[in-house]
C-alpha cells in the first residue's frame, strides 16, 4: 500500500514515524543528563543542545534515505549523516496517514515541488529549563511554496501524570484533515491569546493590548503555541516580532489550516516556504482557531504596528 500511495502521503507518513523516533532521542539525551548546550548566535535564548543535533540527524537521515530527491532544510544546518546510528534511521510509515484520502491537487506532486522544513526540537530553551511540556518536534511539508502538510510530536505529552509517556504525534494535510487528535473550539464567553514567554518586547505587548484579550497565555515554542490554539485554550497566537523562522511555522501552519484555522503574518498574508526564501518570519505571526474570523482580527492591529514589519 505504501508504494502505491501518492508521494505527499508517503512523505507525511514517514515524517510521523521519524518525528516519533526523534522524540525518543530527545528524551534519552535528557535522561543521560549531558545536554551539550552551545550558544548558536547573538539572539537571546538562542541555544542548541545535543538533543537538537541528534534529533535532526535522525529525521534528515530517515527522510533522505526514502526520498532522496526532496529538499530538506533543518534548523541546525548541515549535520553529518555519515555516522548516524542505524537504529535512528526509521523507514516505517504511519498507516493512518497512508489510508487518508489524498486531495486531488496533491496526487501528482513531484519531489521537485516539495520542501521539508525541520525543527528537531522546538522550545530548546524550555527543554534546558525543564519545561518539558513545551517541547515539540516539527516537520513541515511545503508544496510549491505553501505549507500544506505537517507533523507535531510532543515527546513529553502528559509526562507529569504519565511518567513513561510515549508522547503524542499530530499530523495534518490541507484538504485531507488532521490525525492524532481532535481539535477543540475555544470558549465563546472570553477572548484568549497565546504568545511568547521569553521573546517579549514593547511591540509584542502593544499588539496584544490592541486586541484587548481577557487573558494571555505565555508559553514557549511556536509548535506549542499553535497546540494551545488547537486544543481550544486560546483563540489566537499573536507574535508581532521577527523571532520565528520557517522551520518554526511550516508544520504548525499546515496542521492549523488542515483543521480549519489559519496562520499568516501580521498583515494576513501567507509565508512562502520555497527552498530559496530567507529563513526568518520577518512579518511576525498571527494564527487563529477555526471559529475565529482571522481577517477581522488582523484588521484590529494598529497600522503603526503593521508598518513596523514592512515587506
Amino acid at each position: 500500500m505504501a508504494q502505491s500511495a501518492p508521494l505527499i502521503l508517503r512523505l507525511l507518513a514517514s515524517s510521523v514515524t521519524a518525528a516519533t523516533r526523534a522524540g525518543k532521542i530527545i528524551k534519552d539525551v535528557m535522561t543521560k543528563g549531558e545536554l551539550g548546550i552551545v550558544e548558536k548566535g547573538l539572539e537571546k535564548n538562542d541555544v542548541q543542545t545535543e538533543a537538537d543535533r541528534s534529533a535532526q540527524r535522525c529525521i534528515v537521515a530517515s527522510l533522505s534515505k526514502q526520498f532522496p530527491d526532496v529538499t530538506i532544510i533543518g534548523e541546525e544546518g548541515q549535520l553529518s549523516e555519515s555516522d548516524v546510528p542505524s537504529d535512528w534511521i526509521v523507514t516505517e510509515s504511519d498507516q493512518s496517514v497512508l489510508s487518508a484520502n489524498c486531495p486531488p491537487s496533491f496526487v501528482n506532486t513531484v519531489p521537485e515541488d516539495i520542501v521539508v522544513w525541520v525543527d528537531p526540537l522546538d522550545g530548546t530553551s524550555e527543554y534546558t529549563e525543564g519545561l518539558l511540556d513545551h517541547v515539540t518536534v516539527l516537520i513541515g511539508v511545503a508544496v510549491s511554496g505553501r505549507a500544506v502538510g505537517g507533523v507535531i510530536h510532543q515527546p513529553y505529552y502528559n509526562y507529569k501524570t504519565v511518567p513513561d509517556t510515549p508522547g503524542r504525534t499530530l499530523w495534518g494535510l490541507v484538504g485531507a484533515g488532521v490525525g492524532g487528535f481532535n481539535p477543540i473550539d475555544p470558549p465563546q464567553d472570553k477572548f484568549i491569546i497565546t504568545t511568547s514567554r521569553s521573546h517579549r518586547d514593547g511591540m509584542v505587548s502593544n499588539a496584544l493590548k490592541s486586541l484587548n484579550p481577557d487573558d494571555v497565555i505565555s508559553v514557549g515554542g511556536a509548535g506549542h503555541k499553535v497546540l494551545v490554539v488547537l486544543e481550544g485554550r486560546a483563540h489566537a497566537y499573536v507574535y508581532a516580532s521577527r523571532g520565528c523562522k520557517k522551520w518554526d511555522t511550516c508544520a504548525p501552519e499546515a496542521i492549523l489550516e488542515a483543521s480549519g484555522g489559519r496562520l499568516t503574518d501580521i498583515h494576513g498574508k501567507h509565508y512562502s516556504y520555497d527552498k530559496n526564501v530567507s529563513f526568518p518570519d520577518n512579518q511576525g505571526i498571527f494564527a487563529t482557531a477555526r471559529t475565529v474570523d482571522h481577517d477581522a482580527l488582523v484588521s484590529k492591529l494598529p497600522q503603526e504596528i503593521k508598518d513596523a514589519f514592512p515587506y
